[in-house]
């Protein structure tokens, strides 16, 4: 019996936290005002972090918000897959129906994953194959139905435990507190920070989002004695004795929940020095308790986080007046509570309860576990069908009964891998495996594929009849920590299985896991994977159509269309169709006719390959198979870009925006908006690529479309004359790609910027370099559109150094190589040819023999390709040239072509080309009507950089290589005079050392080309 004094083990006080308190009410106004909001709450268990969430979702209501609630759930030693977030949708559907109806219609089916009330998931089995982004796509729509559902209103979402928290749960919190963008939202999450030891999952988690800038971390102190004192009166309804305050700020150290148990024990007249341990404390309340009620309170310990009423009452086996009656004394000693929802009990305080787990004996706890799997199995409708098949399996685990565990634990992973939950899976499928040969024989023996392997790999042997094989689970799993992000522990999976095919007679199935290595080893960057993928060839070369052998096939036939493109891709991409559509395999047939569609276009059949892509893509939306139409709306598009129709490309790149969005395809929608910055540039529409651009880089994700975003930068850096920029996006890009990537469309496209930065920068030698290391490599078939644009570089930068002599060592090497490479490249697009005319317009300019004939006829093979500015560049040649021979007619139609290829170079901010064609008008004194207006410069530019006479002679022998001696000859003046001018020079042109300086020179134009002969 309590004393006279009512004792409350809450205090109705709340006590402290003011700081916290206010930082969390200030993330609520800001949430309010359309700023997304997120904060981590973290404190030792039983510092208040429970009361404080609790307050603060009280003031949250009476503003207006509406607070959804959600714990991560621990069952024994497991957690529930999404387990806070399927409550705190919950929460959302009961309070906002209709809102959360419309923020996720058109895709019921997928959130149905976390939110089951909206309809039936749609299986992986829909389509065959596991979903390669199925949890990118669940967590963009879940991020989506958030911020639809925060539109209009506040909606706090709060996350208790996380430090108990799920993979899964822990991946798509860390997606939304990166992606959420707008909607008036708060997401709060709790841990305990005492449990986040060196080698806990979430530690690496906190880090990461320690590093956002869009997060903020609380952390909850201990109480100091005044707040003590407070929470002590409040809990007795009376002031307390000062020495009883510092005896229990001693003994709980300002721990919230130790100054509770310790208050209400000194009540009740326990000594607070009784016990020397913290369990033997939080225990005390709990022997207090009738024998009964002790007992109930062991089932509800061991039964997981919170237990179901009629579930307790089936596993206690009491009178349901006896059950009542302990469950109230329970309750009334605060140490359970009545679970949110009202249909179950858990212990008010987690501490407690694992203190009461703990004390039960091993047999005990067997015990009660088979209990609890009895008990549910007899009546599964006791906990909620969400929760059912999850909690099953781990009761049986716990109870180490491997018959009824092993096939409960597969079942549990199916549905793990239907929610896309494939971190819980692959835990799940390890604990199948240690099962495995403990199990009775007679329960493996009657497990089949069809239920628990996806038919993976599909071997032959009707599934629904083959017995399940410890090498099936090994497949499923390998699969499932590719798709997690485990792929060291899938690695270690598939070369188990390997090891253990060694003596078995089953090609097909080692095949399979060979290509699974492969992907896996190009992943971790560990090689290209080729070694393994011609491995499993050999292995089916010879066997029957199968699945395995069209997805061999089609691997190798997607992997030699990015590396080595030609015939024998070709091939295997036409061999992969045709295996795939006799064994009905219909996504591997449609990836594969993507490939193939590729490199029919690559091969010159542009037409055939281009309409076999539409074909692929049009099948892709009509069946629902949104990977497949995801990976053709980059492919095809790309293709398009290939052969120069950058408008249609533009077109179907803008509705391919929206599709892989709605679908939450990420990978996917990185390479969409990457593509479309690259067919939006050729049409001069800059800036709209650049935001494009700048969209992937935002969202963060994919490497390899992050390097090809970097290659897009740098181009419009390099043409806009920011040599810096470029540089560092050259870096960013090369770094994204990796040293193994050898890949020619992320090995060439760096290699034009490196060639382009050293032509401008006067580093003749290093472009030749840059440019013989990509010949020396080979141009594959199918590369000319990354084959043009490197030979144009280096033609240019030969062209543009016509000044050196002649005979300049490497000169003769570089033209010849480029003459030949580019016989050798596809001209069957316009563009091509286009650019075939400009390359060789390029080569004569650098051997001083162009002709206004010669580049007129690349003006009118580029005037119709809507190409602005590589048509503004054309023409600023022909005009240079039409001057050159300084006749009226001429000079009134190079003021004309000036004219539009100035106006083109303002507007795109392509600052060289617009200095260049400025001072080529000045030089001939011509007036560019309709040009922008340009602040004037003097008559020669020479002397705007404040060089003398002298110092010009100089700086025309330093910009065509002279040393100081040879410059010394040729003016008649001694070495060391000439020494002291070329210092001048340097000074007063900012530069650092003479190949800066002839670049200046030779980028602002200083010095016409000598003719004769050194020729040009």
């Amino acid at each position: 019996m309590l004393g006279p004094v009512e004792t409350r083990s809450v205090s109705p006080v709340f006590v402290g936290r003011a700081d916290e308190l206010d930082s969390l009410n200030d993330a609520l106004a800001r949430a309010a005002a359309g700023e997304p909001q997120a904060l981590l709450l973290g404190g030792e268990a039983g510092v208040g972090k429970t009361r404080l969430v609790e307050e603060f979702a009280t003031a949250a209501c009476r503003r207006g918000a509406v607070v959804a609630l959600g714990g991560c759930v621990e069952i024994g030693a497991d957690g529930l897959p999404f387990a806070p977030f399927s409550t705190a949708l919950r929460t959302l559907r009961r309070a906002l129906p209709d809102a959360l109806a419309d923020a996720a219609a058109g895709q019921e089916e997928e959130l149905a994953r976390l939110l089951p009330e909206l309809g039936e998931a749609t299986p992986t089995r829909a389509t065959g194959r596991h979903d390669e982004e199925g949890v990118a796509r669940l967590f963009e729509l879940t991020a989506r139905l958030l911020e639809r559902v925060a539109a209009d209103r506040t909606v706090v979402v709060a996350l208790e435990d996380l430090h108990w928290a799920d993979a899964s749960t822990r991946h798509l919190l860390s997606y939304l507190l990166r992606t959420l963008r707008t909607g008036r939202l708060v997401v709060l999450a709790t841990y305990r920070s005492d449990d986040i030891h060196r080698r806990h999952p979430l530690r690496p988690l906190l880090a990461e989002l320690d590093r956002l800038r869009t997060v903020r971390r609380l952390e909850l102190a201990r109480f100091n004695r005044d707040e003590v004192g407070r929470q002590i009166a409040g809990i007795l309804a009376t002031e307390p004795d000062p020495t009883q305050v510092d005896d229990i700020f001693e003994r709980s150290d300002g721990n919230a929940f130790f100054v509770e148990e310790l208050a209400v024990a000194a009540h009740e007249g326990c000594c607070t020095g009784l016990t020397d341990s913290l369990r033997d404390l939080l225990l005390v309340r709990v022997e207090a308790l009738p024998e009964t009620a002790q007992r109930v309170a062991r089932i509800v310990a061991e039964g997981g986080s919170t237990v179901e009423y009629r579930l307790l009452a089936a596993v206690a086996r009491l009178a349901e007046d006896d059950l009542i009656e302990a469950l109230r004394a329970t309750v009334n000693a605060n140490i359970l509570t009545a679970a949110p929802g009202g249909d179950g009990y858990r212990f008010r305080h987690s501490l407690v309860r694992e203190a009461v787990a703990d004390d039960l004996l091993p047999g005990e706890r067997s015990r009660l576990n088979r209990r609890y799997a009895e008990a549910l199995e007899a009546d599964p409708a006791l906990v909620p069908a969400d929760e059912r098949v999850m909690r099953l399996a781990s009761y049986w685990y716990h109870a180490h009964d491997a018959a009824k565990a092993l096939p409960a634990v597969l079942d549990a992973s199916v549905a793990a891998r239907r929610r896309h939950a494939y971190s819980e899976q692959l835990r799940l499928l390890e604990r199948a495996m240690e099962l495995w040969d403990t199990a009775p024989e007679d329960i493996c023996s009657a497990l089949r594929p069809v239920d628990y392997a996806e038919g993976y790999p599909p071997c032959g042997g009707d599934p629904a009849t083959t017995p399940l094989r410890y090498l099936d689970l090994m497949a499923e799993a390998a699969v499932a920590g590719r798709l997690c992000g485990e792929r060291e522990r899938s690695l270690k999976i598939t070369k188990r299985a390997l090891h253990l095919l060694e003596d078995e007679d089953e090609p097909q199935r080692a095949a399979w896991f060979w290509t699974q290595r492969s992907r896996l080893i190009q992943a971790q960057a560990r090689g290209d994977g080729w070694k393994e993928l011609a491995t499993a060839q050999e292995l089916v070369r010879g066997l029957p159509p199968s699945e395995v052998h069209a997805e061999v096939l089609g691997s190798v036939a997607a992997w030699l269309m990015t590396n080595e493109p030609g015939p024998e891709a070709l091939s295997a991409a036409e061999r992969a169709v045709e295996y795939a559509h006799m064994v009905g395999a219909r996504e591997i047939e449609l990836n594969a006719r993507l490939t193939l569609g590729g490199l029919t276009v690559d091969a010159g059949d542009t037409e055939t390959g281009l309409a076999q892509m539409a074909d692929v893509k049009q099948r892709a939306l009509d069946l629902c198979i949104p990977v497949v139409a995801g990976r053709a709306y980059v492919n095809l598009p790309a293709q398009l870009e290939s052969v120069g129709r950058s408008r249609e490309a533009v077109s179907l790149l803008e509705e391919g925006a929206v599709y892989t969005s709605k679908f939450g395809l990420l990978e996917s929608e990185a390479w969409v908006w990457a593509n479309l910055a690259q067919s939006l540039y050729p049409l001069g529409r800059w800036d709209e690529a650049t935001e494009a651009a700048q969209r992937v880089i935002r969202r963060g994700r994919g490497a390899e479309s992050q390097g090809a975003v970097a290659i897009f930068l740098a181009q419009i850096a390099l043409c806009r004359g920011d040599l810096t920029e470029a540089a560092h996006q050259l870096a960013t890009a090369r770094a994204h790609f990796g040293a193994h990537d050898t890949t020619p469309q992320h090995t060439i496209p760096p290699t034009v910027i490196a060639l382009g930065m050293a032509a401008a920068e006067g580093r003749l030698l290093d472009a030749r370099t840059e440019l013989g290391r990509t010949l020396d490599a080979g141009l594959p078939p199918g590369t000319q559109c990354y084959g043009w644009p490197l030979l144009l570089t280096a033609a240019t930068a030969e062209a543009d150094a016509r000044t050196l002599p002649a005979g300049a060592p490497g000169r003769a090497d570089a033209l010849a190589r480029i003459v030949d490479t580019a016989k050798k490249l596809t001209t069957g697009a316009p563009v091509w040819l286009a650019h075939d005319a400009w390359v060789r317009a390029e080569l004569d300019r650098a051997r001083g023999e162009d002709t206004p004939d010669i580049w007129s006829e690349v003006v009118i093979a580029f005037e119709p390709l809507e190409r602005p500015y590589d048509l503004a560049r054309v023409r600023y040649r022909l005009a240079a040239a039409l001057l050159s021979d300084g006749g009226d007619d001429e000079r009134n139609r190079a003021t004309e072509l000036l004219r539009l290829a100035g106006a083109v170079a303002e507007h795109l901010g392509a600052r060289p080309l617009a200095d260049a064609v400025a001072l080529l008008a000045q030089r001939a004194r011509l007036t560019l009507s309709g040009a922008p207006r340009r602040t004037p410069a003097p008559a020669d530019p020479v002397e705007a950089l404040g060089l003398t006479s002298r110092e010009r002679d100089v700086l025309h022998l330093v910009s065509v290589g002279r040393t100081n001696r040879q410059i010394a000859e040729e003016l008649f003046i001694s070495p060391k005079t000439a020494s002291v001018h070329v210092s001048n020079i340097l000074g007063k042109l900012g530069v650092s050392g003479r190949g800066e300086a002839a670049a200046v020179a030779h980028r602002l134009g200083l010095f016409p080309p000598v003719t004769g002969a050194t020729g040009t």
